[in-house]
């Protein structure tokens, strides 16, 4: 009973693990070559939901604390800077179609290069007997050198993401009198 039930949630994990794979790298295509529209907003919203896929495969491999922050750096400010950033630059019709054609031609080598490697790992990687998982760590050792032993450059850091987000805003106003 007990080795049936384990068969099946491995099964559902390795399905989940395949599908999280495939939509991550789907939408790190679409980042790139994106056929739906010519707006960089679009494939910085494309680039949202690769972090959340990224995240979802955090959670599969139990790094809850990963797949956080995942989701609350990488997608929540990060992608707030690049949006600011996309708005910003305003970049002209033209300008974005040159722009498109070289990140598809650089996206290509990238991915070919990935693909490279990836190839060769698994061409000479040697099968390994099978291992318990052992879970190491935890986030409070980590909370609690950020907050004693690191606080000030911790707060130097806020200090400094608080300056460049009043700076952004800043060159944002078309009329600075």
């Amino acid at each position: 009973m007990f080795a049936e039930c384990f068969c099946e949630r491995k099964i559902v994990h390795e399905v989940l693990f395949y599908i999280f794979a495939f939509l991550t790298l789907l939408f790190g295509f679409l980042v790139v070559a994106n056929p739906f529209s010519l707006n960089p907003v679009t494939s910085a919203m494309f680039l949202v939901l690769t972090i959340a896929s990224m995240a979802a495969l955090f959670v599969l491999l139990h790094a809850f604390f990963l797949a956080a922050v995942q989701v609350l750096v990488y997608a929540g400010a990060v992608m707030v800077l690049f949006l600011f950033v996309i708005m910003l630059l305003d970049l002209r019709a033209e300008e974005r179609e040159r722009m498109r054609a070289f990140a598809i031609v650089t996206g290509c080598i990238g991915a070919g290069a990935v693909l490279f490697v990836f190839l060769a790992t698994i061409f000479q990687a040697q099968p390994a007997a099978a291992s318990e998982v052992v879970l190491v760590g935890s986030t409070l050792p980590l909370g609690q050198a950020l907050f004693t032993r690191f606080l000030l450059p911790f707060e130097i850091v806020s200090l400094l993401l608080l300056v460049a987000m009043v700076g952004v805003v800043l060159l944002s106003k078309k009329d600075l009198k």
